[in-house]
């Protein structure tokens, strides 16, 4: 059984595979490591340029597109590994990006999960939108990093190069135990794509895990390569699979308040959108929560029996920290 699988997903990702694979390979070349590509149903020539450039990169092959959720979950139950690396595959990886990660998990049974720094492959001194230095969240459900507070980035001046506790790691960049990712049934194919990292962190503190950001081990990624932030479906994602997230995992005594809070903010940013002319983002907003309303009973459904709050979640609202507040930088908070 190998040790650390790196598993990179892939649809219609040629270009993306050309530029980022390579590096993958190369700082993933060790006697306890194997790299896989799962393609989802690509219709590109993809799979056969991996399978003559990259003839050592194991090739799982889907017959449709899965998506993010479904695509990686049905693809590691037929990897044996102790560990499994998630990869976008608009990620560039550097020397000895491994090793740090697994060591500490190595040493900690108690870490389930884990993530590198991430920083911006088109601006490497900046922190990267995805994962920064570290997942948290505040206490209505807004996510947000160490080194990135809503689209504000930091520079990054090794302020943050600390190991500590995170609420979620990254699914640009996502360690965890395979045997947690397998128990816990995966990523909720419900999701689709987006949020779906933070859904399982979420389950794991429950379970009485650890989550850890370790920058000695750092990565750059592109974002985007898929959905772009300008991309209406990648609004609706975000905001109707939020409040999946909040129904699945938030205590009961919390959960009808800060829907209730939830269904205001996200009013305004759907206001917001139409007001800068944004008539595409207006609706998806709209269609995320219709599309909540109708599937809301069936999420509560999927609750855990032992939820209970943790020290890594924000008991302020970042999004009052952030406009109301000014406050851009994580160390600020």
């Amino acid at each position: 059984m190998t040790k650390t699988a790196v598993v990179v997903l892939n649809w219609n990702g040629r270009k993306l595979l050309e530029e980022f694979l390579p590096s993958v390979v190369k700082y993933s070349n060790t006697p306890n490591t194997k790299v896989y590509l799962v393609d989802n149903g690509s219709t590109d020539n993809s799979v056969e340029f991996v399978k003559a450039t990259f003839p050592n990169v194991e090739l799982i092959i889907l017959d449709k597109n899965y998506g993010f959720t479904g695509g990686y979950n049905k693809a590691l139950t037929l990897i044996e590994a102790e560990y499994f690396v998630i990869l976008n595959s608009d990620v560039e990886v550097t020397q000895n990006w491994i090793e740090p990660i697994i060591n500490l998990m190595d040493d900690d049974k108690t870490i389930a999960a884990a993530m590198p720094k991430i920083k911006d492959y088109k601006e490497k001194n900046k922190f990267e939108y995805a994962g920064a230095c570290g997942g948290f969240i505040d206490y209505l459900g807004f996510p947000f990093c160490r080194g990135r507070i809503f689209n504000h980035t930091e520079e990054d001046k090794g302020q943050y190069n600390q190991t500590i506790d995170v609420f979620w790691a990254t699914g640009a960049c996502f360690f965890i135990r395979a045997e947690h990712f397998i128990n816990n049934n995966g990523f909720d194919p419900d999701f689709f794509a987006h949020m779906e990292e933070i859904d399982l962190c979420w389950r794991l503190k429950n379970q009485g895990y650890r989550l850890i950001c370790e920058p000695k081990s750092e990565v750059y990624h592109l974002g985007g390569g898929t959905l772009s932030e300008l991309n209406p479906k990648k609004i609706y994602l975000n905001h109707r699979n939020n409040l999946f997230l909040l129904t699945k995992n938030l205590p009961k005594n919390k959960l009808l308040s800060i829907i209730f809070i939830r269904m205001i903010l996200d009013a305004v940013a759907a206001f917001s959108y139409l007001a800068k002319g944004k008539p595409k983002f207006f609706v998806a907003v709209i269609k995320a929560h219709f599309s909540f309303y109708s599937k809301a009973q069936y999420f509560y459904k999927k609750r855990s029996n032992t939820i209970t709050t943790h020290p890594e979640m924000l008991k302020k609202s970042i999004v009052q920290q952030y406009f109301l507040g000014k406050k851009k930088r994580y160390s600020d908070l």
